[in-house]
């Protein structure tokens, strides 16, 4: 399979962790951002990662950024679906347009980008796509209803596609993270991420770099008989 890797949402947090390995791991990397022109940039120019400018919501931005991501990369080898939203917020204070938002981010991305790149991995009957979903589309969290139900979707949606995909030889993942020190995670006060580490039975939050290493082990040879499942990456907190 070629050593070739398309991230939505690489520049920051997760999505910047995964580029920086996969590039040390010598593949060819394209990946998109939407707001963080300078740290897309900055990356870029560090890794030799191809820097696309694309919403995850808009079907002409995805599929504007798969073309050229496969011409570029001389084909798409491995899919990251990686960009997402969260907060928090009681479920009667949820408007249908935050709902709609998470949705769009959180899992019709992951559909476009999907869509966009099997009409090229079909028909070589070969590639890899990994969808970073969270520990809470497992389990559920109070007061971010949302994003559970969104990454729920996105863990249903990963079952599902691999049992399709399966015969024209490509695989399916997903990797769900626990709490990860990222932006993402910003709003939580020291009080709270404290809690949450007690909570963790290996007594630590967990780096960019985890889900990192986790995604390349399923991108790799390792992940080549492994398609449908969710490695759950959350050093113990559910078990």
């Amino acid at each position: 399979m070629k050593k070739t890797l398309l991230v939505n949402g690489g520049s920051r947090g997760i999505g910047r962790a995964i580029v920086e390995k996969f590039t040390e791991d010598g593949y060819r990397v394209a990946f998109t951002y939407k707001n963080s022109e300078a740290e897309a940039r900055e990356l870029s120019e560090r890794t030799g990662a191809l820097a696309l400018l694309a919403d995850t919501a808009s079907e002409g931005d995805v599929m504007r950024a798969v073309a050229r991501a496969e011409e570029e990369l001389s084909g798409i080898g491995c899919l990251v679906n990686n960009a997402a939203v969260a907060g928090f917020s009681l479920f009667t204070d949820i408007t249908l347009e935050e709902w709609n938002r998470f949705f769009s981010v959180n899992l019709t991305g992951a559909f476009l980008y999907s869509r966009e790149v099997l009409r090229h991995m079909i028909p070589r009957h070969e590639g890899k796509i990994i969808n970073i979903a969270s520990m809470w589309g497992v389990t559920g969290a109070s007061c971010e209803v949302h994003y559970s139900a969104a990454k729920a979707g996105l863990i249903g949606m990963t079952r599902a596609l691999a049992k399709e995909v399966g015969p024209s030889g490509i695989t399916v993942n997903a990797v769900a993270p626990g709490v990860i020190l990222t932006d993402m995670n910003r709003a939580l006060s020291d009080a709270d991420l404290a809690a949450l580490r007690e909570e963790t039975p290996l007594m630590r939050l967990g780096t960019p770099e985890d889900i990192a290493r986790a995604v390349a082990y399923l991108a790799g040879a390792g992940g080549d008989f492994i398609t449908g499942e969710v490695l759950n990456v959350n050093g113990g907190f559910v078990i």
